[in-house]
């Protein structure tokens, strides 16, 4: 689940342990404002306490909404560049091991030179930070606007070019495929889906996926995310998805609404049983 890191960033570890998750994802910063405050040091090393306490891996982060890695205009991309450095070095800190981010939009220009613009921003983030073992993790979109990697195909050709200047991998988005025209929410769509995607981006790549189910239809291009089953995905999709022999090992994070309190624990427990699991037992310190 994504978890809140208002008050402090340990309360989104413990909120993960409270809620009965495995993994867990996180803003490092504000995700809507270019001006970041960076964690301090005390901070930082309750974080990673807690998240080693409950035993929580991976830890994913994601980076801000307003980065734009493939913007035409250098008034954005040169500032998305700058805050992305910002990501990247915080990720370390934080002992993430993924950092997931959106690939951008050609918007004022061609997709070809917006593709090139996200993989040559991604290397001049990376230049002055020594990443260790942190991946970067381009995510799939749902094709609004002129948003880069709707397609398996466009996401493999940036996951290509960035993979050679940092390690890389693919984060796949359950609400954002079926948004883009990948019928998932069928069992002949799903097979065909993955085919897809091992074909194109190889599913050795595909190191987290996004569980949301979509607010909007089938092909609609655009990005809603709903409780899982209350959505045009749909439960016995998600079941045959969390259940696929390709899929299940891979980490799923929801990134759901919380309209209620304690929508997030219901969103994992529905997760947990449509996959044929109970309850995650309650970590011990180590």
């Amino acid at each position: 689940m994504h978890t809140s890191i208002a008050g402090a960033l340990g309360n989104a570890a413990h909120r993960a342990h409270e809620i009965g998750c495995d993994t867990f994802q996180i803003f490092s910063a504000n995700p809507r404002g270019w001006s970041a405050r960076d964690p301090g040091e005390t901070d930082c090393a309750d974080f990673r306490r807690a998240r080693e306490k409950f035993g929580l891996w991976p830890l994913v982060i994601h980076a801000n909404y307003l980065i734009n890695l493939a913007a035409i205009d250098a008034a954005v991309r040169l500032p998305s560049i700058a805050a992305f450095s910002s990501e990247l070095k915080r990720a370390v800190v934080l002992g993430a091991d993924y950092l997931v981010v959106h690939p951008g939009s050609a918007k004022g220009g061609e997709r070809g030179p917006a593709v090139k613009n996200c993989i040559e921003s991604v290397a001049r983030a990376a230049e002055a930070c020594d990443l260790g073992g942190l991946r970067v993790l381009i995510e799939n979109t749902a094709g609004q606007g002129a948003t880069l990697a709707w397609t398996l195909e466009e996401l493999a050709e940036i996951l290509e070019g960035v993979g050679r200047e940092v390690p890389a991998g693919a984060c796949i988005d359950t609400a954002h495929l079926f948004a883009a025209g990948y019928a998932l929410h069928t069992a002949r769509g799903l097979s065909e889906t993955v085919r897809q995607l091992a074909g194109a981006v190889g599913l050795e790549n595909v190191r987290v996926i996004h569980a949301n189910d979509s607010k909007t239809p089938f092909g609609s291009r655009t990005d809603r995310h709903e409780h899982i089953g209350q959505g045009h995905i749909g439960e016995e999709a998600f079941r045959r998805i969390v259940r696929h022999p390709k899929l299940r090992a891979i980490p799923f994070i929801c990134e759901t609404p919380v309209d209620r309190p304690n929508d997030d624990r219901m969103n994992v427990r529905v997760m947990r049983k449509l996959a044929g699991e109970g309850p995650r037992p309650r970590a011990q310190s180590r």
